[in-house]
């Protein structure tokens, strides 16, 4: 009984000796939070880090923008606000010791503000002391590595502008050749505009309309290699694909230039009719009446109020006319219908006298015996 006594003394004895060691010193940071458009923040995160020993500690805002934490060490923290996982404003260096919370209160409207000026004086490069002061080292070369980058992009803005300006003055002037360098220097300042290869394209598609023999052929190549470019950077671009595929009909690539241009038409149905009308143009113009024929029909199929591809359609079918034995001229089916059409679309239009003249032609019969017209008539017969 005597030694449970003694037992139990000493542990209590030992018990009051860890008691003071045991005793946890703790203190507490408080706050609010506005947000950047005014008013409490609520559910923002706070990140609490302790920067003499490891620990990290989280607390989030409620509905009226406050957070309270308590429990934290003794010791120096950095205090951070988090907003979508993005940090917004943090303050260092904060102490926390024992009694009241320590306090730490973030104005996120205000930083918003003062990010705001403080972009505004990087655009223009006029940074005061005050506002340079009140950087650190990392925002204070990020805003020189800013500043320094937009000094470079106006110096290489006004180049490639000046550039494309040149291309476009030799372009009006068809110097082609001048063009050509120009739009070329100005790609090589900047790849990303679409518009800038369009006029290379165009360029050295009209050069290649001024050679002959290899050289066509390698301007005309390269002009289609620009076109590809424009597509391919604005694929949605309907008169993109349209330009292409005239480009590729004049190289008598013709399955591909069918290609862009239905492509064209199903970006847009209501220019269909166009589209394949302008097809049709430049397959004639190269000689290649077949094509051109498939071209104008299928203009008409996509609109059939798309008057000019009527006419041209007519003019097609008209090539394919027979003549009877008896000079009966035997157009193929449609082709009054086409001359009819047009003429009914736009009866004072370009080709009105011509459709006029094509339909009293086809409805004429043609003289197939030759007669000389100096020839004596027969005496007309005397009655007996």
């Amino acid at each position: 009984m005597l030694a449970m006594a003694r037992m139990l003394a000493v542990a209590a004895a030992f018990a009051l000796l860890l008691a003071p060691g045991a005793k946890a010193q703790t203190g507490a940071i408080e706050g609010e939070i506005i947000a950047p458009e005014g008013g409490p923040l609520k559910d923002a995160l706070v990140k609490i880090e302790r920067v003499d020993i490891r620990g990290n500690y989280k607390v989030k805002s409620n509905k009226k923008g406050r957070y309270f934490h308590a429990g934290l060490p003794l010791g120096t923290y950095n205090v951070m606000v988090e907003v979508d996982g993005k940090m917004l404003d943090a303050v260092k260096g904060v102490r926390v010791g024992l009694g009241d919370p320590t306090p730490v209160n973030f104005n996120l409207a205000e930083v918003r503000k003062r990010q705001e000026a403080l972009q505004a004086a990087a655009q223009t490069g006029q940074l005061s002391d005050d506002q340079m002061r009140g950087l650190s080292k990392e925002q204070r070369e990020a805003i020189e590595k800013q500043m320094q980058e937009r000094s470079e992009a106006m110096k290489k803005n006004k180049a490639l502008n000046d550039a494309f300006n040149a291309g476009m003055a030799a372009k009006q002037a068809k110097q082609w050749d001048a063009a050509i360098d120009a739009f070329k220097k100005a790609t090589e300042l900047d790849a990303t505009q679409h518009v800038i290869y369009a006029n290379l394209g165009e360029s050295y598609m009209s050069l290649a309309d001024a050679k002959t023999g290899p050289e066509r052929d390698a301007a005309m190549e390269q002009g289609l290699e620009a076109y590809a470019k424009v597509v391919s950077m604005k694929p949605e671009e309907p008169a993109y694909h349209n330009n292409y595929g005239l480009a590729l009909a004049k190289a008598k690539k013709n399955e591909e230039a069918q290609a862009q241009l239905e492509k064209a038409a199903s970006l847009d149905p209501a220019g269909a009719g166009k589209y394949f009308y302008n097809l049709g143009a430049v397959l004639v113009n190269t000689n290649q009446l077949e094509a051109s024929g498939e071209a104008f029909k299928k203009a008409i199929e996509a609109d059939p109020n798309y008057a000019p591809a009527q006419y041209q359609y007519g003019m097609y079918l008209v090539s394919k006319a027979t003549t009877t034995p008896d000079g009966q001229i035997v157009p193929p089916e449609g082709t009054k219908e086409a001359f009819q059409k047009y003429l009914q679309l736009e009866p004072n239009g370009a080709f009105a006298a011509s459709a006029q003249g094509m339909l009293q032609t086809l409805e004429a019969t043609v003289q197939t015996q030759y007669v000389n017209p100096d020839a004596k008539k027969p005496a007309p017969a005397k009655k007996k």
